[in-house]
């Protein structure tokens, strides 16, 4: 199967995903290993493993597209859980810093996922997975921001 312009930017744009979900995986592995809260230990390892569900699936859709998917996340992804470290280690209350992170990567996720699922719009099975991906990230958002208001 040949690799067309459009096929190439629906590469492009599953690469650039996959990346974020590298980079969320890892950072929810990161900041599970400094929360103090059990239970919220516990949510960001089913929040880490959801991530690396997604980067299978956007994988998957990329091979199926005759391309070699990104084997790792972005500098920028790295440099955020950079960040993210400094941060705890100065914050007196570090789950509610972890929290903090959660909500603006989650955000951004959100954002990402919108501005990328309109360019993808022309194919069906590739819109569903971003968009089912889009819904449960916005629920952990949700989730997220009621155990912030609920540490506070």
């Amino acid at each position: 199967m040949e690799i067309t312009k459009a096929n190439k930017e629906t590469v492009n744009i599953l690469q650039e995903l996959l990346q974020k979900n590298y980079d969320a995986e890892a950072g929810y592995k990161q900041i599970m290993q400094k929360a103090e809260n059990n239970l919220l230990k516990n949510w960001l390892q089913i929040k880490a493993k959801q991530r690396s569900q997604f980067a299978n699936e956007l994988d998957s859709l990329i091979r199926d597209l005759n391309a070699t998917p990104v084997a790792d996340g972005s500098l920028l992804g790295s440099a955020h859980r950079a960040w993210i470290d400094l941060k705890t280690t100065l914050s007196s209350n570090t789950d509610e810093a972890i929290l903090e992170e959660c909500i603006r990567g989650e955000k951004a996720s959100v954002d990402e996922y919108e501005n990328q699922l309109e360019k993808v719009s022309n194919y069906s099975d590739i819109n569903n997975v971003i968009y089912k991906q889009l819904v449960d990230i916005k629920t952990a958002l949700n989730t997220v921001k009621r155990l912030e208001d609920i540490a506070n």
